[in-house]
């Protein structure tokens, strides 16, 4: 296991104050704000955490707020429902005494019933791809600072687009994208903590498919404020988040300024074990740039 993977699990391990509030902690990774992801699964924890003999099988979640990575966040969890078959429970992660997140989840006791689902795109095998680090290599001397150090960051996530990016330069291309992902390292073998995981990681470039036919960086935060307003996740079947998933990706509509974006999660057998949909701020700043937010 990487020291990053380790990390990410750390964060994942919340503190239990009290019944039913939890404290989660950010990384040490020079962020202005946390990563949507991280909050999305630290929230999941706290839910799930409230539950028993049960899986999630989806999400519904809102950024308020940008979230201060230099204290913690508290996470409590509103138990709304046990039932015979469906748990559910409402999280807000709160900062300074203001929310910065809400998520509703629903968990599920396993059941049988009837299955279809849709075909995985073809792809190359993820081996066969460079690696985050590989790619990312030449544009390093070029790269602004604050952008390089973020660029030179370990990942608990290995990343291998089927189709390069180039985060310094884009050209304009059509609005889908398909991503291998994996968590970088072995993971333990409860159901609950490959869910949240993927939670994690599903957060990771689902917003960059907005920014593809525009020619924009999704690191160009000086032109252009870009940032998650909410995130949906199904669950439809057991996987492992340490095996390498295919996450489709695409946006079909960009307006006010904000985009949509929807992805779906692929074993490499083909099997769709997850959907993912998001909406996406990309507005662009009027008046004299700012840094990154």
């Amino acid at each position: 296991m990487t020291t990053a993977l380790d990390n990410l699990l750390s964060i994942l391990d919340l503190e239990e104050i009290e019944v039913n509030t939890f404290r989660g902690r950010t990384p040490e990774e020079n962020r202005i704000r946390v990563f949507g992801g991280q909050v999305a699964g630290q929230a999941l924890v706290a839910a799930g955490r409230t539950v028993e003999d049960r899986v999630v099988h989806s999400l519904h979640a809102y950024f308020l707020r940008a979230g201060d990575p230099s204290i913690p966040i508290l996470y409590q969890v509103d138990r709304i429902r046990d039932g015979k078959s469906f748990t559910t429970r409402r999280v807000m992660a709160v900062q300074r005494g203001h929310a910065i997140f809400n998520l509703s989840a629903s968990f599920q006791v396993p059941e049988e019933g009837v299955e279809h689902q849709a075909t995985m795109p073809e792809a190359p095998d993820p081996e066969t791809l460079p690696t985050f680090k590989t790619r990312v290599g030449p544009l390093l001397d070029k790269a602004p600072r604050e952008f390089r150090r973020w660029l030179e960051r370990e990942r608990p996530i290995d990343v291998r687009y089927v189709e390069g990016v180039d985060y310094l330069a884009p050209k304009k291309r059509p609005p889908n994208q398909l991503v291998w992902i994996r968590a970088d390292g072995d993971l333990p073998d409860t159901p609950l903590i490959h869910q949240y995981v993927a939670a994690y990681a599903s957060d990771m470039t689902l917003l960059d498919t907005i920014t593809m036919p525009h020619g924009i960086s999704s690191l160009d935060q000086r032109t252009y404020q870009m940032a998650s307003l909410d995130h949906a996740m199904w669950f439809h079947r057991p996987f492992r988040a340490d095996k390498w998933l295919l996450y489709e990706q695409e946006s079909p509509a960009a307006a006010g300024a904000r985009g949509f974006t929807r992805g779906s999660l692929y074993t490499r057998e083909g099997v769709l074990v997850a959907s993912v949909a998001q909406e996406g701020l990309l507005r662009r700043r009027v008046g004299k740039p700012r840094g990154r937010v």
